[in-house]
């Protein structure tokens, strides 16, 4: 089981509707909680806060909820968020709860390291097709993101699709095995230079063709 996962205090928010307005200037953001089996939960936390914790969770990653002045906690995973269409500023975040052991699907961020060697024997370029796969799995082994060791490329026609993603055995991957992950592309010049030459060698014919022709 993976230990992959963030924590947060959350307080119990009694302004709503049209008040929330008066949160946002102090700082503070409006947090709905809700999940099967509970009562939906109007709650709040610091703008600061919140944005650490949701950088570090990710859509993928489990969060711990505690709530002031309550005892237990709550596993969630963060899934709407609201930003202010003009500034960087955080306007709401809905968590969803979940059971521990039913399994959740969740979009799960695919991650480049390392260097092709296909693409740089032909100074092409790494193309990162797909940025994310969906994936299914008990909420505490949700994998946060999947590398994938670009050394694998070493030749310049190498290409990885979703079935080569290294998706841990307690998961399942729902997004289909041929969707393509990562690519390499051919520099512009190598692609005129061949066209060029295909070119002249197709003039070379017709004026081959010609000069039997006469």
């Amino acid at each position: 089981m993976t230990t992959n996962s963030v924590q947060i205090d959350l307080d119990p928010r009694e302004l709503m509707g049209k008040k929330v307005g008066r949160l946002r200037r102090a700082g503070i953001v409006p947090v709905h909680l809700y999940g099967p089996g509970m009562e939906p939960r109007s709650l709040q936390c610091q703008s600061s806060t919140l944005i650490r914790t949701l950088a570090a969770a990710g859509g993928a990653t489990p969060i711990h909820i505690t709530i002031q002045g309550e005892s237990g906690t709550h596993l969630a995973f963060a899934r709407e968020v609201q930003w202010h269409p003009m500034r960087d500023d955080l306007l709401h975040v809905d968590l969803l709860a979940v059971d521990v052991t039913r399994p959740v699907t969740a979009q799960v961020p695919i991650v480049l390291t390392g260097e092709s060697g296909g693409a740089r024997s032909v100074n092409g370029t790494v193309m990162h097709q797909l940025r994310s796969v969906d994936v299914q799995a008990l909420p505490l082994e949700m994998p946060g993101q999947i590398e994938i060791d670009l050394e694998v490329m070493d030749s310049p026609d190498s290409v990885i699709r979703a079935s080569d993603l290294p998706i841990p055995g307690s998961a399942t991957l729902l997004t289909d095995a041929e969707e393509l992950v990562v690519r390499i592309e051919l520099p512009r010049v190598a692609e005129e230079v061949s066209t060029s030459e295909d070119g002249a060698a197709e003039g070379a014919e017709e004026t081959a063709e010609d000069s039997s022709e006469e």
